[in-house]
């Protein structure tokens, strides 16, 4: 693959001499052309000096032949202008954005342009170290949008449907570790003893899961 990268700050130098060492060819802009130091000596690829949303600079970088473009610079609006042109104009099939503001994150989330929106996605790892009390979280997606929980299910769901634990949280669960084994679940499949259950959950309606499946299946005792 070639990827074209816009950035060459401390992300996108660490992106391209991880794409490098993986056999890819790579070309870095920025429009500070000193910051490709932070790339060193043993980088192979192209450096081009000027702004990632000028048609010329792609060029020369290789847009034209790339197979994945990221925007990565400090600045929003550079990130999403030049991440539309590398997809719109140049016709790149994957693009990537740092996006800093997580609403408009959102937002180009919706355009197609898939988005990292660094602080609220930086803040809420900090938080899970710093405070990790209530569910554990095992991972949550880069826009922190969504999460995926082990939710603590009360022992009266024992023996029942995990189809009935989906309907009554109105969550879908992402998989059962059952005697230290990973399992995805299926149609058939009923909460056994010492299940661990881990659901698929928005922040919003992560209380609501954590509740009902903590509590008694309605007609449970």
């Amino acid at each position: 693959m070639h990827v074209v990268i816009m950035g060459c700050g401390r992300v996108g130098s660490t992106l391209a001499h991880s794409l490098e060492s993986r056999g890819h060819s790579v070309a870095v802009i920025d429009q500070d052309a000193d910051a490709f130091r932070r790339l060193g000596p043993d980088f192979a690829g192209i450096t081009v000096t000027g702004a990632g949303f000028d048609g010329e600079v792609l060029r020369q970088a290789g847009i034209e032949r790339a197979d994945a473009f990221a925007a990565v610079s400090s600045g929003d609006n550079s990130n999403i202008i030049s991440a539309r042109l590398a997809r719109e104009t140049f016709g790149v099939s994957r693009v990537a954005a740092r996006i800093y503001d997580q609403r408009r994150a959102q937002v180009y989330e919706r355009l197609g342009i898939p988005t990292v929106a660094t602080v609220r996605w930086t803040a809420d790892r900090m938080l899970r170290h710093l405070v990790p009390e209530g569910n554990v979280e095992i991972f949550r997606d880069p826009t922190s949008t969504v999460s995926i929980m082990e939710v603590p299910v009360h022992k009266d769901w024992i023996g029942r449907p995990l189809r009935q634990l989906e309907q009554a949280a109105g969550a879908r669960v992402a998989y059962l570790n059952r005697f230290g084994i990973g399992t995805l679940p299926t149609a058939s499949t009923v909460v056994q003893e010492g299940d661990q259950v881990f659901m698929l959950v928005t922040d919003d309606i992560n209380g609501p899961v954590t509740s009902v499946a903590a509590a008694p299946p309605e007609g449970g005792h």
